[in-house]
This record gives structure tokens, C-alpha cells and sequence, in this order.
């Protein structure tokens, strides 16, 4: 039914009557004379009335339920408040992450087909100059300084007296995002998130980790950074890149959290490794954080362990897993997998990642490359078997917006009419319930004697004393492929001579050997960095290494140690 209590929007504004008074957003600027951070921060009144000055500028400049406006800012308020904007008018937001590159970025936004851009001044300059890719957008908004085109302005709208408060009428399917993939594994495309899917986000995060309003986020992560807005929590917005998680500084973090007295935290694997090695050679804590949440990678029991050594003795780690399509999905605290799964992951079991959050229903399907139109076609696999996760959910997108060619791949319908999205990941259940992560579907090796799959093999190799972490990648003809082990040592590990080259490989093999499951591995190669994504800087780029390898050298020469 059509309301605006369905709007995504409506948690801000409840908000903002409940505690109008609290911070919603503090934004790390530069440093007094008294060398204490300065912070830009606004109230959720204040924020709730920012957006609504905003959407009612979109309405006045012909903007309509259900057009679509590309939003391209700078992380923090604007950029918070926009997009409740765009929520509260009943048009669609559409997110494209900056660090895929100008290229995938502008192929993105035209595959979306905005009807305008929020977007700041040199984004505008680009715009124009490509503007034969972008024949719908004609409705637009300026943040920062008005050149030569026309289109909203923010710093009049801020100047604006407030008109009210604004909050679309919406069905709980209407669309009210389109967020784009990162393209880690394959082309990115654009995700439909309907209302509903927003709300629900919210409530299953909350509801899971025991999130209260009036506490205080460290925010490493734009989105997350939207989901406080609507749960009542005060986003700290580090001084950081948030494209370059693992470049952070460390005392931004600290610091963040520190003048805020914050309990909560949520970052990349990439950022809190960094993190905690500062804090371990300086031998310092973070007192306040009650709560720390790490996601968009796999996270090694080697980095856990290293948070809980700065954190209180009674604070929480939580690894949620999920996808851009299906988020949440499941989420395990630290203390389980330090006590009981990590054992059973240096076994090559795979990497637990917990319970299924209250609103998800899954299955594990066989393996297939094939397009399954019903899940009642696919073979649904026991409890202990690989497969194909499959998950369905009120938080589940039932369909991409561009690359539609992608639905037939990812996308399954039940009796009931329910959507199921095939994640692409493989693993298993255990008699818990628990899903067992065992790499990406398109990552898998397929030997001429079998399947091997990444994390579980990879696992075995990683509990070698120098080495950070592993991929494993098959070169050549699916059903004929060679396993190639890539190896990242951790720092000053890496070995320089030919003799200590020598030296870590045989240990590799004769780890390798230990193990059915990788007693073929045979290849290896050394590299100091291994190319990651570009959302969390955590996730390997399997694809790029596997490019790497088959242009280097054919597999005939690959040297066999």
C-alpha cells in the first residue's frame, strides 16, 4: 500500500523528533591552535530539515517519483544528507564507487540513464563535455561553485527558508537506489534496492548487533555511514580516503574514536589491519570501542586476534557477510571463530561466517555455470557438501537495473513467487546452520583430477609463519588446469635471494603435500602486494592475477618446484 511510512527516508525523521538535539553527523576537519581535531557537525534535526530543503529544490526543479539522480560527493554531510533527500522526494539515488576509475565509472552512469546529477562542480565539467552519454539528465544540482551551467545550488538551498517536512508516498517495492557492484569479479552492475530492501537493512542490523540510538559509529564506510543516520547513531567520519582504506593513518582512527568516546566501529579488513599493527607496536588500546564490525573480505583469524589485543577484554568483533545484491546475509562474532571454527579452517573446511541473519532463508545448490529459472530446478545439497549458496529475504534485490543479460544468471523464483539470488560464492552448511565460505564460483580450479576450491586450499599454505596470505588461481583450459599457488609474504619476509627463494618453497610443498587438497599444488610465484578491490583494498583481484600469469609465461614453462 502506498504510504510514506514505507519511505527509506522515514527512520531520519522519526529520528529527528525522538532526539532532534544529537549529533548525527561529525566530519573531521583540521586541527585548533590547542592541536585538538575540529569536527563540522550537524544535529538530526538539522539534518532531517537539510534534506527535506533539498528534496523540495527537487521538486520545485521538476524532478518526479521514480527519476533517477546520480550522486557523485565528497563523503559527509552533503553526501549523507542528498541522499535522504532523494529518498524523502520519491526519486531514485544512484551510487557509483569512485575508485573503479573514471572509465568503468562514466560506462556505469550511462548504463544507469540518469535523469539528472547531484554531483559537485568538476563532475558537472565532465558531464558536459560527454553529455551525448547521458540524453536523459536534464535535472541538476551543484555542490561547491556554479560555473557556466545551470542547475541547482547547494549553498542557496542551505540559505533557503525550511518549506516542511517532505516525505514521498511510496510503495514498499518502489525503487529507491541503484548501487552499483564493484566489479571485482566480473563488470559491475547496477543494483535495484527497493524501500523495503533500505528498511530492512536497517532493522536486521540494528536488531543483530544490539545497535541503540544516542551512541557514536567510527564510519570507515560511506554506506554505513547511512545506515547510522537511520538508526539514531552519531556517524564520526574519519579524515580519511574511504576509496583507500588501507592507506589509512591510524591516529585518524584512534582519534575519531577517542574524542567521541565512540563504542562502535565499522571498516574494512584493509583499515583495521592497519590499525591494529600501530596499535601493537605502540602498545596502546582503544578504550571506548565496545563494538567493531569488519566486512567485504574474507577476515583471517590472524587479523582478529590482533584487533582483540586492542580492544577491552569485553568488546565484540563481528565479520557479517553478505553481497551488494543480498546484505545482510550471515554475521559470527570473533570469540567463535578464535575458539572453535578457526581450527577446523587451517583443515581446509573453509571460513565460517556464522548464522543467517532472522529474515534470510538459504539453500546450497549444486554447482552450475547455467542459467536455473525456478529453484525447484536446481539439486539442493545436504548439509557437509559444496555448493552454490542461494538466499532469499526481504533484503535480497530481486533484479539488476543495467547488465539485465545478468538476471538469468543470478536470479531464481520459488512456488511461492519468492526471489533467489544465487551470491555466486560456494560452501557448505554444517549441522549448525552455519555457511561455510569457500571461495567464488568463477574462482574455482578445475583439474584434470577434480575441483579445487580457494579458501580451503589456501588456508592449508597460509599457516606457513612468513606468509601474509595466498591465492590460488588454475591457468589454462577449464577441466586441464594447472594450479598456480600466488604467494604475498608479510613484510620483511619476502625472500630476496635465490637461496631463500629455494628455501620458502620447499616449505610450501611440503605443507602442500601434508594435505590431500593441495597436494597438486606444484606452481608457486612471489609477489609483495596483491592487487585488491577497489571498494575495500581487502579482496583479492583473482581475475587480474590470473591475467597476470597467462601473459607471462605460457603454462609448458611454468617452473615446477
Amino acid at each position: 500500500m502506498t504510504s510514506s511510512e514505507n519511505n527509506a527516508a522515514r527512520r531520519l525523521a522519526e529520528i529527528a523528533k525522538t532526539t532532534p538535539d544529537n549529533v548525527a553527523i561529525a566530519v573531521s576537519r583540521d586541527y585548533a591552535a590547542n592541536g585538538k581535531r575540529r569536527y563540522e557537525t550537524i544535529a538530526f534535526q538539522q539534518l532531517d530539515e537539510y534534506a527535506d530543503k533539498i528534496a523540495y529544490a527537487f521538486r520545485e526543479n521538476g524532478v518526479k517519483q521514480g527519476m533517477r539522480i546520480a550522486l557523485l560527493a565528497k563523503y559527509g554531510i552533503d553526501f549523507i544528507a542528498l541522499v535522504y533527500a532523494i529518498f524523502k522526494s520519491g526519486a531514485v539515488v544512484v551510487l557509483v564507487d569512485p575508485g573503479m576509475g573514471m572509465r568503468r565509472m562514466l560506462n556505469c552512469l550511462a548504463e544507469a540513464e540518469p535523469d539528472g546529477f547531484a554531483a559537485l562542480s568538476p563532475v558537472h565539467a565532465v558531464r558536459i563535455f560527454l553529455r551525448s552519454r547521458f540524453p536523459k539528465a536534464k535535472h541538476h544540482l551543484i555542490i561547491g561553485r556554479r560555473w557556466f551551467w545551470g542547475g541547482l545550488s547547494l549553498e542557496k538551498i542551505k540559505r533557503q527558508t525550511y518549506p516542511g517536512t517532505i516525505l514521498a508516498a511510496v510503495e514498499p517495492d518502489d525503487p529507491a537506489a541503484i548501487i552499483f557492484t564493484s566489479g571485482s569479479t566480473g563488470v559491475p552492475k547496477g543494483v535495484l534496492y527497493t524501500h523495503q530492501i533500505i528498511n530492512t537493512q536497517a532493522s536486521e542490523i540494528a536488531a543483530r548487533y544490539g545497535i541503540r540510538s544516542g551512541i557514536a559509529d567510527v564510519a570507515g564506510f560511506p554506506f554505513f555511514g547511512l545506515f547510522d543516520a537511520a538508526m539514531g547513531v552519531t556517524a564520526v567520519i574519519p579524515d580519511m580516503n574511504p576509496t583507500r582504506p588501507a592507506d589509512v593513518n591510524p591516529k585518524n582512527i584512534l582519534e575519531a574514536a577517542a574524542d567521541w568516546n565512540a563504542v562502535q566501529s565499522f571498516g574494512s579488513p584493509a583499515l583495521w589491519n592497519r590499525v591494529a599493527d600501530d596499535c601493537i607496536e605502540r602498545n596502546v588500546k582503544i578504550p571506548t570501542l565496545r563494538r567493531v564490525v569488519l566486512a567485504g573480505a574474507p577476515i583471517s583469524t590472524h587479523l582478529l586476534a590482533k584487533l582483540k589485543r586492542c580492544l577491552a577484554d569485553d568488546a565484540e568483533i563481528f565479520t557479517p557477510y553478505g553481497a551488494t545484491e543480498s546484505l545482510p546475509v550471515a554475521s559470527i562474532e570473533a570469540k567463535e571463530i578464535l575458539n572453535e571454527t578457526a581450527a577446523l579452517t587451517n583443515l581446509g573446511l573453509g571460513i565460517c561466517v556464522g548464522k543467517r541473519f532472522s529474515q534470510i532463508d538459504w539453500r546450497i545448490v549444486k554447482i552450475s555455470d547455467a542459467p536455473i529459472e525456478r529453484l525447484e530446478d536446481a539439486e539442493i545439497l545436504p548439509a557437509g557438501e559444496i555448493g552454490e549458496l542461494a538466499v532469499t529475504g526481504p533484503q535480497v534485490t530481486r533484479r539488476y537495473i543495467t547488465r539485465v543479460e545478468a538476471n538469468a544468471a543470478s536470479k531464481m523464483i520459488d512456488s511461492q513467487g519468492r526471489v533467489w539470488h544465487r551470491i555466486g560464492d560456494v560452501g557448505h552448511l554444517d549441522a549448525q546452520e552455519r555457511f561455510w565460505f569457500c571461495g567464488r564460483k568463477a574462482h574455482r580450479v578445475e583439474t584434470a583430477t577434480g575441483v579445487m576450491f580457494t579458501i580451503p586450499c589456501e588456508a592449508i599454505f597460509n599457516m606457513h609463519a612468513d606468509v601474509y596470505r595466498t591465492a590460488l588461481i588454475g591457468l589454462g583450459k577449464y577441466g586441464e588446469q594447472t594450479p598456480l599457488l600466488c604467494v604475498e609474504p608479510k613484510p620483511k619476509r619476502f625472500p630476496e635471494t635465490s637461496d631463500a627463494k629455494e628455501k620458502f618453497l620447499a616449505e610450501l610443498r611440503e605443507i602442500g603435500l601434508a594435505n590431500p587438497l593441495t597436494a597438486n599444488v606444484e606452481a608457486f610465484e612471489f609477489l609483495r602486494n596483491f592487487p585488491v578491490d577497489v571498494r575495500h583494498n581487502a579482496k583479492i583481484n583473482r581475475e587480474l592475477l590470473r591475467e597476470m600469469f597467462t601473459k607471462k609465461k605460457n603454462i609448458a614453462k611454468l617452473k615446477f618446484h
